[in-house]
């Protein structure tokens, strides 16, 4: 019986398929190969249109595809026969083993309307999970993760977002430390991590407890590793954040500066705070003023998020700028010191956020304020994207989808983005 080595995911993994299989597979890797030599796929740059009509005579669509299947020889190759026979393209594919089962993940071109459940019911897929991909997904994976270790690497904010693109649609939350020691203590985890089924705990590079959550599908132990690594390659680099620095010039002409901002900016911040007046705390915070400093030490935490400072020549931070983390969502809120209000600094703030946020691979955004707060509705409204408006005893909830924040956002306005918020 014939073996082969599947290395995908870090750990030798030994598969056995018996002669028949392989041989199916061989045919059909050299039948793949030889279409595409001869031209009937797609070229290199079509992410998702219709192939030419040698290769399929409809429109397709490209789907992601998870399904567990008995570890055993033949199991996979009638799952790919199945799919074959509908003229669904295998792009990529993972293998998660599990003991007497295997979970195998799939990025597929498939015919519009090909019923791709039923067809790997048939075929013994069980668990069965698909949704709908796009050119993004077309990376293959080792290269993904060694782009987010990059990322991570330079930037401590980017674990939680790292965490969500490695795992997809998930929701990432970050715990304190417990005060309690011990094993049974409430927001502890043991040191090498903790998986159950649909959530991941981890042991946070700061301390406290880092969790993942996807309800929709179980964590397989490859994603756990993965996650971990991630984790413990974020603890080994310690605190870091970028320190580009961004010149934005006022209407009068006057040049101010815009960086990234954390926690050592903690004593500047509340300076910031007693020179604001109630009304514009107020306006921030939707609670009572005194409070405003408790939220402080939170927000400039790039665990939860980056903020961007507006600094005066003189050193003095003058407004900050926040994108936080609220577990599969993504909240901006801006404040600027009284002094410094409408001169613009709160758009310009807004809009970097925004761009930061999108190219973090956010949905969307939502601001928190009060009805009465037209300063942030104009901010809001001045990004030029699709908002929503809820309104509910004098709060006020808008959400601005990003979906076309990429097309839409100015040269410069990118290159802010990409400065502050990556460095």
């Amino acid at each position: 019986m014939s073996e082969v080595t599947n290395t995908l995911h870090g750990g030798a993994t030994r598969r056995r398929w018996n002669p028949a299989e392989l041989a199916a597979r061989c045919t059909a890797a050299f039948h793949a190969w030889w279409a595409r030599r001869h031209g009937s796929a797609p070229p290199a740059h079509d992410t998702g249109g219709a192939p030419p009509p040698s290769a399929m005579t409809v429109d397709s669509e490209l789907w992601r595809m998870r399904t567990t299947v008995k570890d055993e020889p033949g199991a996979l190759a009638a799952l790919c026969t199945a799919l074959a026979e509908r003229r669904v393209d295998i792009l990529t594919l993972q293998t998660h083993p599990l003991g007497e089962d295997t979970v195998d993940e799939f990025l597929l071109r498939a015919p519009a309307g090909t019923d791709l459940a039923t067809a790997v019911s048939v075929a013994g897929g069980t668990a069965t999970w698909i949704e709908r991909a796009d050119a993004h997904d077309l990376v293959d994976t080792p290269t993904r993760v060694l782009a987010l270790a990059a990322r991570t690497a330079q930037d401590a904010a980017e674990l939680p977002l790292a965490l969500r693109q490695l795992l997809g649609r998930c929701t990432i939350r970050s715990q304190p430390a417990a005060p309690a020691e011990g094993p049974g203590a409430p927001g502890t985890v043991p040191v090498e991590g903790f998986l159950e089924d649909t959530v991941i705990r981890l042991r946070a590079p700061e301390g406290g407890v880092i969790t993942v959550e996807r309800p929709y599908l179980p964590f397989t132990p490859t994603e756990f590793a993965r996650a971990r690594a991630l984790v413990e390659l974020d603890a080994r680099l310690g605190p870091r954040f970028p320190r580009g620095r961004d010149v934005l010039t006022l209407p009068e002409g006057s040049d101010i500066s815009v960086r990234r901002a954390d926690t050592g900016d903690l004593a500047a911040a509340r300076a910031m705070h007693e020179r604001c007046s109630t009304r514009t705390l107020r306006m921030r915070y939707h609670g009572p003023v005194g409070d405003a400093d408790r939220y402080l030490n939170h927000l400039l935490s790039p665990r939860f998020g980056r903020t961007l400072a507006v600094q005066t020549a003189s050193g003095r931070i003058v407004g900050l700028g926040h994108l936080l983390w609220d577990g599969d969502e993504t909240e901006v809120a801006l404040l600027v010191e009284d002094d410094w209000q409408r001169r613009g600094i709160g758009g310009a703030l807004l809009a970097r956020l925004v761009s930061m946020a999108a190219e973090a691979g956010c949905a969307h955004v939502y601001a928190v304020t009060q009805a009465s707060n037209t300063g942030m509705v104009a901010a809001m409204r001045g990004l030029g994207l699709p908002l929503d408006y809820q309104i509910e005893e004098g709060t006020l909830v808008i959400t601005a989808r990003l979906d076309a924040v990429t097309a839409r956002r100015a040269p410069e306005q990118r290159e802010h983005g990409e400065r502050i918020g990556r460095s």
